[in-house]
């Protein structure tokens, strides 16, 4: 093999991890502090509270029964006129007793739209938008808590008619303590929203917590895994603006298990590669800041997993010099760090370093079994249930429901298992 090709391609691989995980964000906020401060003000505009949009939330469920009552009392407390607000639970599988849960509330303003065959999640969400009033809708999970202003942050930028889509702030939660356990790369992605927000290139949403124009739903295939990410990327390809409002806010609890977390983490990461299909358009210089953006902060990170095995292999292949001999030294310090921070919990300073490479390594990990699937196995819309905690007895109408049995995800077993995972 040729010596130089193959440290071209050491360093290359070397160079792509670091831009996208180092160098992107630096960039990214330079470009962000020239943004015009007019742009920065239209984001902070008062609301005008004769002037709201009826809105619509639509909630997918599936064998949501342990967590549906205190979702729909967190719903009833929300500060938006009743009058300009409706709820639709669309219930994917009639297997459990979230619909008859749903039925027994006794709100009006709250809808059921039970679908006795389960389908998944994108089917649900095609079928509950044309039965939606409002003109604007708000997407959300069936396990969410939402700041009682949270919807009047969001629609406060619907005047404009260039926006198209606003995303908001997910806190996460301890599913036993209830404090927040925002990691270092959850604050890391919540610093690129906002620095992207002020050039225009947000990527993506939150599905926990995001409003869209109803005009601009387009449905989605009924195999699409990352429904959120495809609905607002498309806000791009409709000319629209995508933005992000920390302002408008919800919490949700951590996976309970860290194996639940880690399916998790593969099934998004096969659904960004089955995404590309739908969104390859917006990798077209002519985007601008979306493109630079997509490339840098998405398609690069998807890929990180193949850098890093070229990184790799490539200096096992060129260790007869001195150079590469050190670098690969770094290399198996890196990952036996990683090993540390994954296998140890709690200890001294020197472990919890080690939960930085161990999150990074898993991250990719996820993606990199996530980039397998999506190239040799046929995918599925129908969503695999993350086991969630129970809440001891849930308040409605001044009664108590008493706790039910937990439900078990049936999600398939994975040879990645018994790998931990460090919640980010």
């Amino acid at each position: 093999m040729n010596p130089l090709l193959i440290a071209s391609l050491f360093w290359t691989s070397l160079f792509l991890i670091g831009f996208s995980y180092i160098g992107y964000p630096l960039v990214i906020w330079f470009l962000a502090r020239k943004s015009s401060r007019q742009q920065v003000k239209a984001e902070r505009k008062p609301l005008d509270t004769n002037a709201l949009p009826k809105v619509s939330i639509i909630i997918a469920a599936y064998r949501e029964e342990a967590v549906i009552l205190e979702r729909l009392n967190n719903l009833a407390r929300l500060d938006y006129p009743t009058s300009k607000l409706e709820i639709l639970i669309g219930c994917d599988g009639n297997e459990d007793l979230t619909g008859e849960l749903v039925n027994s509330y006794g709100d009006d303003q709250i809808r059921l739209i039970q679908f006795e065959q389960r389908r998944g999640k994108a089917s649900v969400l095609n079928d509950c938008v044309p039965l939606a009033s409002g003109e604007i809708l708000v997407f959300s999970d069936a396990n969410t808590n939402m700041d009682p202003q949270c919807i009047k942050q969001l629609v406060r930028h619907f005047p404009d008619e260039s926006t198209g889509c606003v995303c908001g702030q997910l806190i996460l939660e301890d599913a036993e303590t209830g404090k927040n356990v925002d990691g270092l790369y959850w604050k890391y992605e919540n610093f690129l929203k906002h620095c992207e927000t002020r050039l225009g290139a947000v990527l993506g949403v939150n599905g926990a917590l995001y409003a869209l124009r109803k005009s601009l739903y387009q449905p989605i295939p009924p195999d699409t895994i990352i429904d959120d990410f495809l609905i607002g990327m498309r806000v791009h390809l409709a000319g629209r603006r995508l933005i992000y409002d920390a302002t408008a806010f919800a919490v949700e609890e951590t996976a309970t298990s860290v194996q639940a977390e880690f399916k998790r983490r593969i099934r998004i990461g096969t659904g960004a590669f089955q995404s590309l299909k739908h969104l390859k358009g917006l990798l077209n210089p002519r985007y601008g800041s979306i493109a630079f953006a997509f490339w840098s902060h998405k398609l690069l990170r998807w890929f990180c997993p193949v850098f890093m095995a070229l990184a790799f292999l490539s200096n096992l292949i060129l260790l007869n010099q001195p150079l590469y001999q050190a670098t690969l030294a770094v290399q198996l310090l890196f990952y036996t760090s990683a090993i540390v921070g994954m296998k140890l919990k709690g200890g001294n300073r020197l472990v919890k370093l080690c939960r930085v490479p161990g999150m990074f390594v898993q991250m990719n990990l996820a993606l990199g079994i996530g980039l397998f699937r999506w190239i040799f196995t046929r995918q599925s819309g129908i969503w695999e249930r993350t086991e969630r905690s129970l809440p001891a007895s849930v308040p409605v109408n001044d009664q108590e429901i008493p706790e039910t049995d937990p439900v078990v995800s049936d999600s398939e077993t994975l040879t990645a298992d018994t790998l931990p995972f460090i919640k980010s």
